[in-house]
């Protein structure tokens, strides 16, 4: 069994085109690993995940937690809450509105993290 604090001495190489290694960098890169231990992991059998876009991903939180309090908001009205007594109908299908927007627009950042940017 190998020593895995042993440091790695020997070294592969493989002909590639231009384009292979492109490709190959592009892949690794999308993993968050370099080059070297993205193609250890593959030739070794490991399985290698995609990582998503950190960016994306925070967005959509922020998008959730917005749909969590705009749906509390709406909770609160529909319980006949006295605090909203106020708010009309007006505001309400106002706020309606805005849920659905947010829904929208965290639909479309879900599409911007899962699909690939070529079918988008």
């Amino acid at each position: 069994m190998a020593d895995k604090n042993r440091p790695r001495a020997q070294q592969l190489h493989v002909p590639v085109r231009p384009d292979e290694k492109a490709a190959i960098e592009k892949l690794a890169a999308s993993t968050g690993l370099p080059v070297a231990a993205y193609l250890r992991n593959v030739g070794l059998g490991y399985q290698v995940h995609n990582i998503l876009d950190r960016d994306c991903v925070e967005e959509l939180a922020r998008v959730n937690g917005d749909l969590g309090r705009l749906g509390g908001l709406l909770k609160l009205w529909l319980t006949d809450d006295p605090r909203t007594a106020q708010y009309g109908e007006r505001l309400i299908r106002a706020l309606l509105a805005k849920i659905e927007n947010t829904q929208d627009k965290m639909q479309e950042l879900m599409r911007t993290v899962v699909l690939p940017k070529a079918s988008r």
